[in-house]
């Protein structure tokens, strides 16, 4: 099948080539009537302008770009994002966008996306994910005044518009429960400590330990993968004075401390709680089901959109605090062994890993 040329389209609506450029690219030099007639015969033979083109012309892209730092082989196994992107994408498809995703191997890959991206116009605007304080990306965007939004904490995105939900919050909840049921030994494995919402986790929880008086409240950090996540369970089950309850930073880490436990004899939730967060349909495939802290991410993800078509619209757009996570109990927890309840509230013991 032959594919409809400009000139085809010019021959279909009765008018030169030029004003089919000038229709096609939203560019002055046609009445209005006349280019809806053109985008109506366009539309018809199935004609669609060259992306090289467009750009030279200073028309948009109808692209929106997002880089993730991470092995492109860990993707698919991330619930988190994979539900993030169905989100972005459910509200992007809506105006006719796209989503250009590419995985980098750092910041300086990033930043050198970024200006690409602008230089030769294929994206109208970016998100940035996993934001740290002081993120040299977030000057890098501003600096170009490429159209961008922060998926992360108002305090590390700069003048920047970012939708944040308040992770402390949700740490709190998870915290108290777990400290209701009568655990005094709580640890938690932990993500990329230098993640500005990582470190907004680690704060609250070392917060908590001591206004709750707990006996231990440990942190391990780790890269989130479930290999990792294995490795910190075994080191923390396998001390003297083991935690009683884990709360981990992501669903994957979650699902493999699970299996370390099982592997090392402990029953789940008789011996040990397990608190995963960023609820998914595979915490509840387990057993037993895993008690999470649950939100709308495919929300997150259109609210984001929403938020960067806005910006790219020129409008003016401001941070927008998103839904926090709120607690799913389920069948992982429970209140701990007799011979493990405090009998006292003692000082909290924090610790970094």
């Amino acid at each position: 099948m032959k594919r409809p040329t400009i000139a085809d389209v010019a021959k279909a609506a009765g008018v030169s080539k030029g004003a089919v450029s000038y229709a096609l690219n939203g560019q002055p030099g046609v009445s209005e009537t006349t280019r809806s007639r053109i985008l109506a015969v366009a539309d018809t033979l199935g004609f669609r302008a060259n992306s090289a083109a467009r750009a030279l012309a200073g028309a948009p892209s109808n692209v929106v770009g997002l880089t993730l730092h991470r092995p492109a082989k860990t993707l698919g196994v991330e619930p988190f994002f994979m539900e993030l992107v169905s989100g972005l994408e459910a509200e992007l498809s809506i105006h006719s966008y796209a989503l250009l995703l590419q995985m980098v191997s750092g910041s300086d890959q990033e930043i050198a996306a970024y200006q690409r991206w602008w230089s030769d116009r294929s994206v109208d605007g970016v998100l940035v994910c996993d934001v740290r304080d002081g993120d040299p990306r977030v000057e890098a965007l501003t600096r170009l005044g490429l159209p961008a939004v922060v998926i992360g904490p108002p305090a590390a995105s700069g003048a920047l518009a970012s939708i944040w939900s308040d992770d402390g919050v949700s740490l709190v909840e998870a915290v108290e429960y777990l400290a209701a049921l009568g655990h005094r030994r709580i640890a938690r494995v932990g993500g990329l400590p230098e993640l500005s919402h990582t470190a907004i986790r680690s704060q609250t929880f070392a917060r908590l330990a001591e206004q709750l008086g707990l006996e231990s409240a440990v942190t391990v950090s780790t890269d989130y993968t479930g290999e990792d996540g294995a490795r910190a369970t075994r080191r923390l089950l396998s001390s003297a004075n083991r935690p009683t309850a884990l709360i981990y930073d992501n669903d994957i880490m979650a699902i493999a401390g699970l299996a370390v436990a099982h592997e090392m004899g402990l029953a789940v939730p008789a011996d040990l709680s397990i608190i995963a967060w960023d609820d998914s349909p595979i915490c509840r495939l387990v057993h037993p089901p895993l008690t999470a802290l649950t939100r709308d991410i495919s929300a997150y993800g259109t609210h984001a959109a929403r938020l960067l078509l806005a910006a790219i619209d020129g409008k003016p757009v401001t941070d927008l605090h998103d839904e926090p996570a709120h607690l799913s109990p389920r069948g992982s927890t429970a209140p701990p062994p007799a011979r493990a309840a405090a009998p006292h509230r003692r000082a909290a013991r924090t610790t970094g890993g």
